[in-house]
């Protein structure tokens, strides 16, 4: 049995979307504040570092020597570096000075060369990042300007410093940003803690409203009071109870009817059997009297039957969860067995009950719904036009289905009083019948094929019959348009 899934929580999640993110940027923050504090730190020494480099290159001399005419590079007072270049007690500096051809003039030999392509003219002070003995170090260097005539590699000045004091800075800038947000972010997280707790405290409130509420309470939920976040879902809870309180309201009519309906034949059945009884006792029932009480019971018994069956019939129609579960249907199937069910009862009354369509098992005339629910709407049709015809009349079911295949007719016409253009659409409301007849019925039988039409899908509409009757009357046609959608096998 696969496992129930957990129930979220509304105030988890939100609280869960709105931490995590404060989480991922917090180490990015440190990050990015780690990158800020190492350029902060580094450019006051920079600028430190390119005033040494300056001081060393002012102090190389290029000088020209007769025999030869070739260029010399030197450096002036070399024992004054010592001072200018002082170690302090945290990095160590290195310098150098290199020659016109390469050599080294004075300082450490150890410093690189940088790698990009001499300049020949500009004086411009650079910085790079290097090591030296193993260790990182920063580098201030800058090439001098020589004789144009020389053609020569201009002279290299370079001066080095390790990067302790830099990192010290850095680390101390960090700590300074750092540290206060170890006490901020958890100040953040009760404040967003609080503030979620705070605005979830209305709907607590809704829900606290809604749980006092009787059971037959179905009034609208006060809106306004809601979030407008939540108006929504309260207008739809507004519109359910409304759908609810309209068809509970239908339900109560729809009992009381039907207790009404079955309270004339269940009061006519024990009226005649409490005569019947009387008259037995008075020594003055014949046999002939005794079977005219037993008939009348009988026709009592099957009104209260026939309201019954027309009841169940109309829960079935309304089960909608019965009619989802398609069938491939043979319409000409059905409406040909239930024409042949009818008539006995037909001849009885002397009415003309005919079929007219395909054969039994046309492909055309298939659809897809409940073969149960389209029998009793035919059923329901025939047994109505049978009781609203009188003697010597005509009934017709007649099916026709589209050469294009898209719907199918049914058709079930009769030579009886038709029903007045007011009156068709309440024919179709449960326990109503048609002005300025006395037929015996339930009222049920087109409410059933209204609700099982809807159930499929289908369009029920009334009109007069084609033909009057001999006797003069318009006649009803009722129609009803399927669909034609075969289920799948």
């Amino acid at each position: 049995m696969a496992a129930m899934k957990e129930q979220r929580s509304l105030f988890g999640e939100i609280l869960d979307w709105m931490l995590a993110p404060l989480l991922l940027l917090w180490p990015m923050s440190v990050a990015l504040t780690w990158l800020v504090a190492q350029g902060i730190a580094s450019r006051p020494y920079d600028r430190e570092l390119g005033e040494m480099a300056r001081n060393v290159a002012r102090r190389v001399v290029v000088e020209q020597a007769e025999p030869a005419r070739k260029h010399t590079v030197r450096l002036r007072t070399p024992e004054g570096l010592t001072d200018l270049l002082r170690s302090d007690d945290t990095d160590q500096l290195y310098y150098q000075v290199l020659g016109l051809r390469g050599e080294l003039v004075s300082g450490d030999r150890e410093l690189p060369v940088p790698e990009e392509e001499r300049a020949t003219s500009s004086t411009e002070l650079r910085f790079r990042d290097d090591t030296v003995r193993g260790e990182p170090v920063r580098i201030a260097y800058l090439w001098l300007p020589q004789s144009a005539a020389t053609g020569e590699t201009p002279p290299l000045v370079q001066v080095a410093e390790t990067l302790d004091k830099r990192s010290r800075l850095a680390t101390e800038i960090i700590k300074g940003v750092i540290l206060p947000q170890f006490v901020i972010l958890p100040l953040a997280v009760l404040l967003v803690w609080l503030a979620l707790a705070r605005g979830i405290a209305p709907l607590n409130e809704l829900q606290h409203r809604i749980r006092q509420r009787e059971s037959h309470d179905l009034s609208p939920i006060e809106e306004h009071s809601a979030p407008e976040e939540v108006a929504p879902l309260v207008r739809a809870i507004n519109d359910l109870l409304a759908r609810l309180d309209q068809s509970m309201s239908r339900q109560k009519h729809f009992l009381a009817d039907a207790a009404h309906q079955l309270k004339t034949p269940l009061a006519g059945l024990r009226t005649q059997a409490e005569l019947a009884q009387q008259e037995i006792d008075a020594g003055r029932q014949t046999p002939q009297e005794m079977k005219r009480s037993l008939q009348q019971i009988a026709r009592s018994s099957q009104r209260a039957a026939h309201m019954v069956n027309q009841l169940l019939a109309l829960a079935r129609a309304e089960d909608r969860e019965q009619v989802q579960k398609r069938q491939d249907v043979p319409l000409a199937r059905l409406a040909t067995e239930t024409v042949r069910d009818f008539v006995p009862r037909a001849m009885d009354k002397r009415i003309d009950l005919g079929y007219e369509g395909p054969e039994r098992d046309d492909p055309r005339c298939r659809l897809a719904g409940q073969p149960v629910l389209v029998r009793e709407l035919i059923r329901n049709l025939v047994d109505n036009a049978l009781q609203y015809t009188p003697a010597g009349g005509t009934v017709t079911v007649r099916l026709m289905p589209d050469p294009f295949g898209q719907v199918v007719v049914l058709q079930v016409e009769d030579s009886g009083p038709g029903i007045p253009e007011a009156e068709r659409e309440l024919v179709f409301q449960p326990f109503y019948r048609a002005l300025g007849t006395n037929v015996d019925g339930s009222g049920l039988g087109l409410a059933i094929v209204r609700e099982i039409a809807q159930q499929h899908g289908a369009e029920v509409t009334v009109e007069d019959a084609q033909k009057r009757s001999p006797a003069g009357t318009p006649g009803t046609r009722i129609t009803v348009r399927f669909h034609a959608e075969p289920a799948a096998a």
